[in-house]
C-alpha cells in the first residue's frame, strides 16, 4: 500500500446508515468505512425470514425489515452480507436515487448490486464501479492501538515482556480443525511461554470446543492468558499490546486486523483448500506483511498495511462526484 490519503472532506450533516446482518465481522467492515469518513452511523440491522434469507440476494427484502430501508432516506447507505442486498437496492429505489449506495465485499448479484462496490483483491471481481483493495476495511486506527498501549488490560498488562498474541479463528465450510491442527497450536503456545514470552490467546465464535479446551488448558501456566468469550474483550488490547502476533489463517478479516498493526504477524495454515484465502495471504506475503510461521520466531520488522484509509477516501470521492452529477442533471 502506498501512503494513506485522508478521506475527502464531505458536506456538514452528511448522513449515512450501515445495513447490517448482525456479523460481527460484516459490521466491523462498515463501521470502519463510516468511523473513516468521521460520520456518525444510523445502524439498522436485518433478519429476514427463511425464503428471503435462501433466496439473498436474489429475492426481494423481507417486509418485515421495512426499518432498513424506511425514510428519511440517507445521503448514503452502506451494507455487508448477501441478506441485506435486497433492502439496499430497495432503499436505493424508494429514495429515488438519491441515495448512494456502497456494498463491502463480492456481491453475488453483479456490479448492479450497489453505486459502488469494495471487494477486495482476492475476491477477484472487477467493474467501473469496483475497488479492489489489497485489505479488507477493518476499525484499527493507530489512534485506537495508541488508547489500548497507554491503557492496556490489566490482564494483558500483568504478562511478561515480550507478549506474543495468538489470534485463533476455526471450523468453516473449507475445513474443520482436527487432532493435529489443534495439537499444533497447543505445541506452538506451550513452545512460547517455555521460551519466558507472555502469551495471550483469544478464540472466535468459530472455535471448536476440544481447541478452546487445549489453549486453556496450557495458558492456565504463569505467563499465559486465554480469553474465552468471558469478561470484557481485550482483542484490541491484544493487538496493541503484543510484540509478535500469530494468526490462523482462516479469516482474511482476522489476519487483516492484525497486520494493521506495526507487529511482526505470523499466519498458521488452517485445515481445507481456500483458494481466495490463500491467495489473499501470498499477496499479504509478497508485501512483506505477513510470514508463514515455521516453528520459530525470527527478529524481523514491518509497517502496517490498512486499506481502510484509501477505501474511505475512495468513497468520499465517489459519492461527492454522484451528488454533483444529481446537482446538475
Amino acid at each position: 500500500m502506498g501512503e494513506a490519503r485522508d478521506a475527502a472532506p464531505l458536506p456538514p450533516h452528511t448522513t449515512i446508515r450501515i445495513l447490517s446482518d448482525g456479523s460481527a465481522g460484516h459490521e466491523a467492515q462498515t463501521l470502519g468505512i463510516t468511523e473513516a469518513l468521521g460520520l456518525a452511523p444510523d445502524l439498522r440491522r436485518v433478519a429476514p425470514r427463511a425464503f428471503y434469507a435462501a433466496f439473498a440476494p436474489f429475492a426481494p427484502p423481507d417486509p418485515g425489515d421495512a426499518l432498513a430501508y424506511a425514510p428519511p432516506y440517507p445521503d448514503i447507505a452502506i451494507a455487508a452480507g448477501r441478506r441485506t442486498i435486497p433492502a439496499l437496492r430497495r432503499l436505493k429505489r424508494d429514495s429515488g436515487g438519491r441515495t448512494f449506495t456502497v456494498y463491502a465485499n463480492r456481491p453475488a448479484n453483479g456490479t448492479g448490486a450497489a453505486d459502488l462496490i469494495v471487494a477486495p483483491r482476492h475476491d477477484r471481481f472487477s467493474g467501473d464501479n469496483v475497488l479492489s483493495p489489497l485489505t479488507p476495511v477493518n476499525r484499527i486506527t493507530p489512534e485506537r492501538l495508541s488508547g489500548a498501549r497507554a491503557a492496556p488490560d490489566p490482564r494483558i498488562a500483568a504478562l511478561p515482556r515480550p507478549r506474543v498474541a495468538l489470534i485463533i479463528g476455526g471450523d468453516s465450510r473449507h475445513g474443520a480443525y482436527g487432532a493435529a491442527h489443534i495439537a499444533e497450536l497447543e505445541h506452538i503456545a506451550a513452545l512460547l511461554l517455555a521460551s519466558g514470552r507472555g502469551v495471550i490467546a483469544t478464540s472466535s465464535r468459530r472455535t471448536p470446543v476440544a481447541l478452546r479446551d487445549a489453549l486453556r488448558r496450557v495458558l492456565a501456566a504463569p505467563g499465559g492468558f486465554f480469553w474465552d468469550r468471558e469478561g470484557e474483550n481485550p482483542y484490541l488490547s491484544m493487538l496493541a499490546n503484543a510484540d509478535t502476533i500469530i494468526v490462523t489463517g482462516d479469516s482474511v478479516n482476522m489476519v487483516g486486523e492484525a497486520v494493521a498493526t506495526a507487529a511482526p504477524v505470523y499466519v498458521v495454515a488452517a485445515p481445507g483448500r481456500r483458494s481466495k484465502i490463500d491467495g489473499y495471504l501470498a499477496a499479504l506475503t509478497d508485501a512483506g506483511a505477513i510470514r508463514v510461521w515455521r516453528g520459530a520466531l525470527e527478529d524481523w520488522g514491518r509497517v502496517p498495511v490498512n486499506a481502510t484509509p484509501d477505501i474511505a477516501s475512495a468513497v468520499a470521492q465517489a459519492y461527492l462526484a454522484f451528488a454533483a452529477a444529481r446537482r446538475n442533471s
